[in-house]
């Protein structure tokens, strides 16, 4: 039986700025060398790469999933305070990923919004938007900074299943992983 291939579902560019060090053509040939069928772009707060990033991985007969590692507000996107669970949060990280093209118009309209009305120290958006703007979206819990890790993290285990219960709400269960 034949095992299945890895695929990158969190991979950051140069576009990530003092995160990522890796050129897109690289990240592309790169993971196509070691037998990636496709990769995922999720840069931070920005999308800045896709199109090159679409136009690398068509070049090389590769499949370039788009994506983001948003930034959510801990309240309101228009709030500048603090918030999380320990009170100093001005964001957690939320890794979304384009399933359809909806989805990807859907990163761009987060995405601009982020910038236009949530930008505070970073480009954010908040869970009203999300809701506004989850069609053809796959929503990744997150990494160590993401809402969900944090209150693990600070013991409300009830919190973070609740806040689970709500993005499957929002994005399906199908389109929902932890």
């Amino acid at each position: 039986m034949a095992s299945r291939p890895f695929v990158h579902l969190h991979c950051h560019s140069h576009y990530s700025l003092l995160d990522g060090a890796s050129r897109v053509p690289d990240l592309v040939k790169r993971s196509k060398a070691l037998g990636m069928p496709a990769l995922a772009l999720t840069d931070h707060g920005n999308l800045y790469g896709a199109v090159e990033f679409l136009r690398e991985a068509k070049a090389n007969d590769f499949q370039a999933i788009v994506g983001i590692e948003a930034y959510v507000a801990p309240g309101r996107r228009t709030d500048r305070t603090g918030g999380g669970s320990s009170g100093n949060e001005h964001s957690f990280h939320l890794t979304l990923l384009a399933r359809t093209g909806e989805g990807v118009r859907n990163l761009m309209r987060l995405s601009s919004k982020s910038f236009l009305e949530g930008f505070y120290y970073k480009p954010r958006i908040d869970k009203q938007i999300l809701e506004q703007h989850s069609e053809g979206l796959i929503c990744l819990s997150g990494c160590a900074s993401a809402e969900f890790s944090d209150l693990i993290l600070h013991g409300k285990t009830a919190e973070a299943e609740r806040l689970c219960a709500w993005y499957q709400k929002v994005f399906g269960e199908e389109n929902f992983y932890v």
